[in-house]
């Protein structure tokens, strides 16, 4: 098929007749095949009800529950799993997301060739003081991070091609960094495309303020991820080079002052440098052995992924 829509929600059940409409209205009118996703994130309103009823009526709606609220990413993992279109459009329940930029995306990933368009609300409807500004310098954060240069990582409405999603894997809170989970699977060539914000039309958003705070968290841990995630050694082995380094030195001076200069001083026990010095060269242990480890799991993965490759084959 041309499309699967996936589409991850809590507790929307106001817009999602609305929404499957608009959408379907879509589709038709331009003649694609397709499916259409809901994922209920654990929904305590009749949000279920309604997808239900929508699946029994029309084939091409499938519904996938969660008994409780484990967050989007999980919701939209558990749609990448189950998707099979050519091209995959993730998107909001809330309205705020305009269907009818779903041919355009999908033009880009089908006939221009993205991997992955993510979409850019230029004009926002939301709250400037609780939703506008951190939005801003949290995409400026991620652009300077990750090298990427998207003005809105964090739009819900995106496009892929079906291999992007079939080897990205998004959990925790990372749904805020596809691109970025998709450039470092090796997937470079990420587009984007300016697409309308629609002004929330029912209900209050599901996010607060909070969310720039994990989101800020989760910036820093794949990063770091994407810099020293294939060569830990680099990052540990370099500190505990760093940390060796300053211990030595301080037992150097330590030892030449003890034997040259003041041997009738005090113990080098009794003397803090002493103290730097032990915890530095401790510390500087434990970096070389988490790099060292770090390596070794990392060597077995691809021997276990090599293996399975030639069982395939």
């Amino acid at each position: 098929m041309n499309l699967s829509i996936i589409i991850p929600l809590l507790n929307e059940e106001e817009s999602i007749n609305e929404l499957y409409q608009w959408i379907t209205k879509v589709m038709q009118s331009n003649g694609y095949s397709y499916e259409l996703i809901f994922i209920d994130d654990g929904s305590i309103d009749q949000s279920w009800n309604i997808i239900t009823k929508l699946a029994k009526d029309d084939f091409t709606v499938r519904g996938i529950r969660f008994l409780e609220n484990f967050g989007k990413s999980q919701a939209l993992h558990a749609g990448f799993v189950k998707a099979q279109g050519d091209v995959i459009i993730t998107m909001d329940a809330d309205l705020q997301d305009n269907p009818e930029e779903i041919p355009a995306l999908y033009q880009m990933i089908d006939e221009d060739d993205y991997d992955l368009v993510s979409g850019w609300k230029k004009i926002r409807y939301d709250s400037k003081i609780a939703k506008n500004l951190p939005s801003k310098l949290f995409n400026f954060a991620a652009r300077k991070t990750s090298g990427l240069q998207l003005h809105d990582f964090n739009c819900g409405l995106k496009a892929y091609k079906h291999k992007v999603i079939k080897n990205i894997e998004v959990t925790g809170e990372m749904h805020r960094y596809i691109p970025v989970l998709a450039k470092n699977a090796g997937f470079s060539n990420i587009g984007e495309k300016i697409v309308k914000h629609q002004a929330r039309k029912y209900g209050e958003t599901k996010f607060g303020m909070e969310r720039f705070i994990i989101g800020f968290l989760d910036l820093i841990t794949i990063s770091f991820i994407s810099r020293f995630g294939k060569r830990p050694m680099h990052f540990f082995g370099a500190m505990g080079a760093l940390m060796l380094l300053v211990g030595f030195l301080f037992a150097l001076y330590l030892g030449v002052d003890k034997l040259f200069l003041h041997p009738s001083g005090r113990l080098i026990t009794e003397r803090p440098p002493f103290y730097i010095a032990l915890t530095s060269m401790i510390l500087g242990s434990q970096f070389f052995v988490a790099g060292f480890l770090g390596e070794l799991i990392l060597q077995s993965k691809k021997d276990t992924k090599n293996y399975i490759i030639k069982e395939n084959i």
